[in-house]
């Protein structure tokens, strides 16, 4: 019997095929472990700098935060943490403001003990504890401005109401000026696990040249958090929620060799921000998309816009850097910085490779983006004004209600 010539080229083939996809695969694996690895160990061969080498170089940090219902994780990590970082960058060149309202825990109670140890060690703050709750702001008659008319009536809405908080921290930024200090860094810490060691490794991200840095956040590894934040360096929300997260190339490329990742908008659970934006006029704040736009049925998030708004976006880049991973609790953090071991698992790594390619090969974003694009663009027609933030928007309504947010 004659062999089939046609069906064994074919079976060859395969399985050449099938092997260099397997090579190929390996050698890829390979390359962002060893990216990992030099990250993971410092030494004289690492590009990663040790603890010992990352320094603070006596720049000026403001550091702020607002908490609401944060008891357990003030008390746990976040309190010990602050203390030890603001004592590391020295009392000379740090000042921390914290805002806290309406809290049915003992937050209060947290960050009064917060004060005292910062008394302690001479640090110069400000920590607002505000008895206003949800409810009375929500039982507030409407203003002209952060309220929406919805199918349950007029209602405040959630994204004005925390720019405002946000933009609150901000003022001893302003009243500190008077005096003559000015703050190079602006370093904002959401409610979070972290070390003296991270906020280093934030602070030095591309040398200190940014626009804005930014760690990546854990609530349920290996899912990362900040999903309404984060967009990639083309302006797209996050492909998947497990590494490697991005669609564009740049992100992409730049993530899978543990390098700096260039980004559109990042926030990550903490950020630091060049300060002189903050001190020009017309000083650069947070906010949240106009009402009358909001009213199409859309959202973005002030910690999107703030990137959007800000002019060295442009110049020096948003960054999200890969190596400063911080979690929303303690069993969060230690899964994703284990001493003993990498991060990500080789099949971790194989796997999100492969999830990501296909994806890409077989979604797109243009759906999603172009119902976004339709609403901005009537809007935009009819104001005769454009909204530079369009890569923050979303297809949301958000209100405040008493135990939180709700979507409408």
């Amino acid at each position: 019997m004659r062999p089939n010539w046609p069906i064994i080229r074919r079976r060859r083939l395969r399985t050449a095929t099938a092997i260099i996809l397997l090579l190929t695969s390996l050698l890829e694996v390979l390359r962002v472990k060893h990216a990992l690895l030099q990250q993971f160990t410092p030494g004289p061969y690492s590009s990663s700098p040790s603890s010992s080498s990352l320094s603070f170089k006596g720049e000026k940090i403001f550091i702020t935060g607002i908490h609401w219902n944060n008891e357990q994780i003030l008390r746990d990590a976040w309190i010990p943490a602050l203390v030890e970082l603001a004592s590391a960058i020295g009392r000379e060149n740090v000042f921390v403001s914290i805002q806290e309202s309406g809290s049915w825990d003992d937050s209060k109670g947290a960050l009064r003990a917060l004060d005292q140890q910062l008394a302690e060690h001479d640090i110069p703050r400000r920590i607002i504890l505000d008895e206003t709750t949800h409810r009375d702001e929500i039982s507030k008659a409407p203003g002209k401005q952060g309220w929406i008319e919805t199918g349950r009536g007029v209602e405040l809405r959630r994204i004005p109401y925390l720019a405002g908080l946000r933009n609150l921290v901000l003022q001893p930024l302003y009243e500190l000026l008077g005096n003559g200090v000015v703050f190079d860094k602006v370093l904002f810490l959401n409610d979070v696990v972290f070390t003296t060691n991270d906020i280093r490794k934030l602070l030095a991200t591309r040398g200190g040249q940014y626009a804005a840095a930014c760690s990546l956040d854990f609530s349920k590894p290996p899912r990362f958090y900040d999903t309404f934040a984060l967009r990639d360096a083309e302006g797209h929300d996050m492909l998947m929620q497990t590494w490697p997260y991005f669609r564009a190339r740049a992100s992409r490329h730049a993530l899978k060799h543990s390098q700096p990742v260039p980004v559109a908008s990042c926030w990550n659970g903490a950020v630091a921000m060049d300060a002189s934006p903050f001190y020009e006029k017309p000083a650069l704040r947070f906010r949240g998309i106009p009402d009358s736009l909001a009213k199409s049925h859309l959202e973005g998030s002030e910690c999107c816009l703030i990137h959007a708004d800000n002019p060295l976006s442009r110049n020096l880049g948003v960054w999200l850097n890969p190596n400063v991973r911080v979690g929303y609790n303690t069993l969060a953090y230690d899964a994703v910085n284990a001493p003993d071991r990498l991060w990500l698992s080789s099949l971790a790594v194989l796997g999100g490779l492969w999830r990501n390619r296909l994806l890409r090969w077989f979604s797109t974003p243009w759906f999603k983006e172009s119902v976004v694009r339709g609403r901005l663009d009537a809007w935009e027609k009819k104001e005769g004004r454009r909204e530079e933030g369009a890569f923050c928007i979303v297809n949301e309504m958000q209100v405040l209600v008493e135990n939180g947010w709700a979507h409408r």
